[in-house]
């Protein structure tokens, strides 16, 4: 599973990076080292503009909440547990396979972290240690996600911003390479000659969707022991990708 990881570039560099069109200024996101579950986290997604406003698609870069709540949700706690879809079933789950098929996102990362239990030579107990995993060359992780929207009853008005939560979640595959030696699940990344067609909000045909979802080759991913002072959401900040001492 993927339930933390880094996200540091800004909107400028993630524009340009994914040929985004259009952001917004009033969702620029602070950089941070410790992303977690509900918090706010940079996707990049295409939307068809309304009929009567020419019904162009644009690519956007977004601030959603990280946690999908179906449509159908009752109310919107359920996104804490939907966090990462399976790549063999998010085509089929009642919760994914309508935002598989019509609402696809990149979600931009550093890296992300991994725990592997390891026994204390002191103590003989065990602990978890924390792994950051990143790509060898320093690019960005370009997560595949899903992300819906739930419309919330409390709010009378259609309109008012209010009336709308907007989530996502994170696909997963097998762990490759350095990631496989920490954990068994890893986030599923796509490669930029994938991008457009896992964005485009008319490619709705199943195989085609998921003959895009391959595991990364060998040797893309490097793994590096980090600090436990990343257990703590509450802390955040650069060191926590750095080696620990």
């Amino acid at each position: 599973m993927c339930g933390r990881y880094a996200s540091s570039r800004g909107p400028q560099d993630l524009t340009r990076l994914f040929d985004v069109t259009e952001w917004r200024p009033e969702e620029t996101l602070a950089p941070s080292w410790n992303v977690a579950p509900t918090d706010p986290v940079y996707a990049v997604l295409e939307r068809a503009a309304r009929e009567e406003d020419g019904g162009e698609v644009r690519r956007e870069l977004r601030a959603l909440k990280w946690g999908l709540v179906p449509s159908w949700a009752k109310d919107p706690k359920a996104g804490a547990r939907m966090i990462n879809a399976r790549v063999e079933t998010v085509h089929e789950k009642p919760a994914y396979r309508r935002a598989f098929a019509k609402r696809r996102c990149l979600l931009p990362a550093d890296g992300f972290y991994e725990w592997d239990p390891v026994t204390d030579e002191t103590t003989g107990k065990v602990r978890k240690q924390p792994y950051f995993i990143r790509p060898a060359d320093g690019e960005v992780l370009a997560m595949a996600g899903l992300y819906e929207f739930w419309r919330d009853p409390e709010v009378a008005d259609g309109d008012d911003p209010a009336a709308w939560l907007t989530t996502c979640t994170i696909i997963t595959t097998e762990a490759t390479d350095a990631a496989g030696r920490v954990h068994p699940r890893m986030p599923l990344a796509l490669s930029p000659d994938h991008y457009d067609a896992w964005l485009d909000p008319h490619h709705t045909d199943t195989a085609g969707l998921r003959a895009l979802l391959t595991q990364p080759g060998d040797g893309r991913l490097t793994a590096l022991a980090v600090s436990p002072a990343v257990n703590n959401v509450r802390n955040n900040g650069p060191h926590l990708v750095h080696a620990a001492p």
